[in-house]
């Protein structure tokens, strides 16, 4: 009775029923539906909600730059000493100077607020992907004009304009006259419009040459900071570290995930919380497994009560049923992993389920499958489904083999 292979074959015996307790045998395949499905569910948002992750990630590093070197002290001057020992950093790629100031955009009774910002058309490419958001016109044209702009779609659309408009720039910081501080105001002409899927961006951000926003804000030879880019946008925070003690006091770094810190923790929030609901799944999953052993242990009492005459240690009758319900789990999850691998599959290659574009900034629901993702849900699954043999196991070990057999 210690040979181990014993316990596993009466185990998977034991997944039967005789004819006359075809309930148990339908009870365990339910069972097993339940944790597939709990598996499955679990997998499938999972895989959903990292796709919405990783699209907004994209969406935000591509506008925004993985690391950008401020001052303490306002407005940068003779920079070029400073550039050199950020690129001198390790995993940094490029180093561009930008400026950066909130202004009022107005087309006729039209006006709304944007930040502004300067930037050098042909390094901008080498810091972010903005160019890959172009819907009309061209980013590189912003080199050849004095006062053009870059907006986004929103913005376009609420100012009505397109390429080649004319857009005023307003900004409250101007010069002092007779009747005190007069608001600068400049005409910028539209370069290109692009679109990045986020009205944040879409609608308050505006792009501009670094020269022109130097001369706008008065800022002359100054910047506002320089745009840092890494080879591994992970790496960003070590990144930044390094920069701050590299350059010291007043000049400090921030990185893209201190920037979108609130977004990122609630994403990752709902994330967990999804998990959690989910898992409940798993756990009606393993109250039914719960009630199948103990019937199982019902109609196999005089079974139990003979292996124990034969030698059989309470162990391995234990053993015996808590293999029966961990193959329950196993077989469930094993189930649940295909099924949730293979949809989320086809909703990411055939993008099965569409979304309004014009409203998600998503023409179909985003899959991203992570392994880790999968590992964690078919562990918890094998775990709970493990947990819930223990009672009835013990109680099967626990049977006085007596009174089943006294009136054999």
């Amino acid at each position: 009775m210690k040979n181990p292979n014993f316990s596993f074959f009466i185990a998977f015996r034991y997944l039967k029923s005789r004819k006359r307790h075809k309930s148990i045998s339908f009870n365990t395949i339910i069972s097993i539906c339940g944790v597939a499905v709990g598996v499955m569910a679990l997998i499938i948002v999972l895989s959903v909600m990292s796709g919405f992750h990783d699209d907004l990630q994209k969406k935000i590093l591509g506008v925004s730059t993985h690391v950008i070197v401020l001052s303490h002290e306002g407005p940068i001057t003779n920079y070029d000493e400073l550039e050199k020992k950020v690129k001198a950093t390790a995993h940094v790629v490029s180093v561009s100077p930008f400026v950066l100031g909130q202004v009022m955009v107005a087309n006729g009774k039209r006006a709304q607020g944007v930040y502004l910002r300067g930037v050098d058309p042909l390094q901008e490419k080498f810091t972010t992907d903005i160019e890959k958001y172009i819907k009309s016109g061209s980013f590189k044209s912003l080199a050849g004009m004095d006062n053009g702009i870059v907006i986004g779609r929103e913005l376009a659309g609420n100012m009505e304009v397109g390429v080649d408009d004319k857009l005023n720039v307003i900004s409250p910081m101007g010069d002092v006259g007779p009747l005190g501080v007069l608001p600068k105001t400049r005409p910028f002409k539209v370069a290109a419009i692009f679109e990045v899927g986020m009205f944040e961006y879409d609608a308050s951000l505006a792009i501009t040459s670094l020269k022109a926003a130097q001369g706008f804000f008065g800022l002359g030879e100054a910047i506002s900071g320089l745009e840092v880019r890494v080879d591994d946008v992970y790496k960003a925070p070590a990144v930044r570290e390094e920069i701050n003690k590299t350059l010291g006091y007043p000049y400090h770094g921030r990185d893209w995930m201190q920037m979108n810190k609130n977004l990122f923790s609630a994403l990752k929030l709902e994330k967990l919380t999804m998990f959690v609901i989910l898992t409940l799944i798993v756990l009606v999953a393993a109250f039914n497994i719960v009630s199948t052993l103990i019937m199982n242990v019902l109609e196999k009492e005089r079974d139990i009560a003979i292996l124990k005459t034969m030698g059989a240690t309470n162990s391995s009758i234990m053993r015996i049923f808590m293999l029966q319900g961990f193959l329950v789990g196993l077989i469930g999850t094993a189930i649940g992993l295909a099924g949730g691998s293979l949809t989320c599959y086809l909703l990411d290659t055939y993008e099965l389920i569409k979304l309004p574009a014009d409203v998600y900034y998503l023409s179909h629901l985003p899959v991203k499958i992570n392994i880790s993702d999968f590992v964690l849900v078919c562990s918890s699954a094998i775990l709970i489904s493990f947990l819930a043999t223990l009672y009835p196991a013990y109680q099967a070990a626990t049977l006085n083999p007596i009174e089943p057999l006294r009136y054999e």
